[in-house]
């Protein structure tokens, strides 16, 4: 059966940036099912040609050396545009009858909504009254970009319009930390040693540390940002998810709903907060001069900077902290998992510091990789010890640059494996958890907003928080060679 990839939204920032790279190099390493066609829609007019000219560009630009003019010409001859608007029914039959002509038979399907969220909706309704969504010819999948919805009752009700029209196992909700290789490392880490895993559990592990980092500002996104804030944008998703990933279980096999069960399960676990507790168990801040930024209300109280501590309440986490945090304007831009291990139950060596500890830091992005620090024996000095890194870094040991994310989600999207694409569910539950906390924050209970200045590790009183939790954060930004 042949394969085609619909892409609404066509010429915007992600096709030319994302979407398009990732086909083509996946097209120029042979991994793209042979003769795949991708199609364009948007209401910017361009004949197939002249959408092929200005991809060519954009493509050269973001692959850079790894451009080459014969693999892109061999991979353009698939390339076709289609102008018309996804919300107008009419418009969306003429893509039909391209598409009919283009497959001459059944074919599996992608439709990818690289659009405004807002849009949604009536897109999809539109596939479904078209026809486009019918699965007679061959499956048809689509794909979502986040957000998935703006709290909990959106998200639900997005949920139900779209499988009025597509059913559950055909839609991927794409979040691409989750295509990063790193991330994927992380579980073959955990399941293919036996070394890690005994000691992945309540009985080792003091506490877990995730951290999203961003070095730059709101900037010009300062009218969405203010709208979002910190919690929506990043905690909902980004860091749930790798939350999810430290925490699971190992599925039975690596299939899309046995791993998805399983990463449900970590939020199902997780102990709700009272109002009352969560100005204990969050903090929240502001960089200064956020309120200057283009789009931002001058009185403005949205968090640029939040920390969370979560408590998985099952067999192998009970009593074992997770501290989420991520921020703008940070001092380096890191993502990161540190798993803090006990210390020995007795020491030998004289009474060392709680930093001193074993930890295990995965490296998500840049510096892709993990280090397991250890305590050592510092050479010609008694039984003095030091903390010394066995170091892994991809750079070194993977000769090729790391592939981004959209290639490996393309090509799983095209596949129908849906392992690394959130289900309903999961989204469902990852707004109960992020929703209280958003909710009291703008209510009158809320705690302090505490401003703190750009190029650090956020407000200083987050090292106050972790420092009356008997912890301190791994602050350090990674070596990138």
């Amino acid at each position: 059966m042949s394969h085609t990839i619909v892409i609404f939204g066509a010429s915007g920032d992600l096709t030319s940036r994302k979407l398009i790279p990732a086909l083509y190099l996946l097209s120029k390493k042979k991994r793209l099912p042979e003769g795949t066609r991708i199609v364009g829609m948007s209401r910017t007019e361009f004949s197939h040609d002249a959408w092929r000219d200005e991809l060519k560009k954009s493509t050269q630009k973001f692959t850079d050396k790894k451009f080459e003019e014969a693999s892109w010409n061999d991979f353009a001859a698939n390339v076709y545009y289609h102008p018309g608007d996804l919300t107008q029914l009419e418009d969306l039959k003429g893509l039909k009858s391209l598409l009919e002509e283009l497959e001459a038979g059944p074919a599996e399907r992608v439709y990818y909504l690289s659009t405004a969220p807002r849009l949604y909706i009536s897109a999809i309704d539109q596939l479904g009254e078209s026809g486009l969504a019918n699965q007679d010819e061959g499956p048809r999948r689509i794909v979502l970009e986040k957000p998935f919805g703006y709290d909990l009752g959106t998200a639900k009700k997005l949920n139900t319009d779209v499988n009025r029209v597509f059913p559950e196992q055909q839609v991927y909700r794409i979040d691409h930390y989750l295509g990063k290789e790193t991330v994927q490392n992380l579980m073959v880490m955990r399941f293919a040693n036996s070394i890690f895993e005994p000691m992945w559990n309540r009985n080792y592990i003091d506490h877990v540390q995730i951290t999203v980092a961003e070095e730059v500002v709101v900037g010009r996104r300062g009218g969405y940002y203010d709208q979002a804030g910190v919690l929506r944008d990043m905690f909902q998703n980004h860091l749930l998810q790798l939350l999810m990933v430290t925490a699971m279980e190992a599925p039975v096999r690596f299939d899309a709903d046995m791993v998805r069960d399983e990463k449900v399960k970590v939020l199902q676990a997780i102990r709700p907060m009272k109002s009352e507790e969560i100005a204990k168990e969050t903090l929240r801040g502001q960089y200064a001069g956020y309120r200057q930024e283009e789009g931002v209300p001058k009185d403005s109280q949205t968090e640029t900077f939040a920390a969370l501590r979560l408590w998985v309440d099952n067999w192998r986490w009970n009593g074992v902290p997770f501290y989420l945090r991520s921020g703008k304007g940070m001092s380096c831009r890191t993502t990161q998992i540190v798993i803090q291990y006990r210390h020995p139950p007795h020491t030998l060596f004289g009474q060392k510091s709680y930093v001193d500890a074993c930890r295990l830091v995965m490296q998500i992005q840049p510096a892709e990789g993990l280090q397991l620090q250890i305590q050592t024996k510092v050479p010609d000095s008694g039984m003095m010890t030091r903390t010394s890194p066995l170091d892994f870094r991809f750079c070194k040991e993977f000769q090729g640059e790391m592939p981004d994310a959209y290639q490996r989600l393309l090509l799983d999207a095209l596949q129908g494996d849906a392992s690394l694409f959130a289900r309903s569910d999961e989204v469902e539950l990852a707004w109960g958890i992020i929703d209280p906390i958003i909710q009291t924050w703008r209510s009158g209970d809320a705690p302090t907003l505490h401003l703190y200045e750009t190029g650090y590790w956020g407000p200083n009183e987050s090292n106050d928080w972790m420092e009356e939790h008997g912890r301190q954060w791994f602050d350090v930004c990674p070596i990138l060679h």
